[in-house]
């Protein structure tokens, strides 16, 4: 089964891995991202991420259609957060299935790696001295209090 979802929901790692199941694969890969307590040496509190759901579902399809044209998969499952995660929460999951792990794992990295880099999907880091800051602004004029 394929699925795709952005959603402010949590994130249900086994129900994503029971569709991803397939008694004729013999590997499943999975990339779990999940917010850390610091970037950049800066102590964080958490995430907003934000996006057009629709459109953002609609890139994560379009990656996932990609992905099993050029690897030997046989199921994926993109989720990604939106909305405000706590540290150690799941923000994303990609999930493979294929006949063998060498094509489950490349798909599993080609998978994250292009969410991140073309799905719009914006995020702004709560730093614990009470500032909030979009990433992707480069002169941190995007410092909130």
């Amino acid at each position: 089964m394929d699925y795709y979802l952005i959603t402010e929901d949590s994130i249900d790692i086994t129900e994503s891995l029971s569709m991803i199941d397939d008694p004729q694969t013999g590997a499943q890969a999975i990339f779990l991202g999940t917010v850390r307590n610091e970037y950049n040496g800066r102590q964080s509190l958490g995430l907003y991420y934000d996006a057009y759901p629709a459109m953002a579902q609609d890139h994560i399809k379009k990656i996932g259609e990609a992905l099993k044209k050029e690897f030997e998969i046989s199921h994926v499952v993109i989720i990604h957060r939106i909305g405000e995660l706590p540290v150690g929460a799941a923000s994303v999951l990609v999930a493979i299935s294929a006949p063998h792990r060498d094509a489950a794992f490349a798909a599993a990295r080609a998978g994250i790696d292009r969410v991140k880099r073309e799905v719009p999907i914006w995020k702004k880091e709560h730093w614990a001295d009470g500032i909030s800051q979009w990433h992707d602004d480069p002169n941190n004029s995007g410092d909130v209090k």
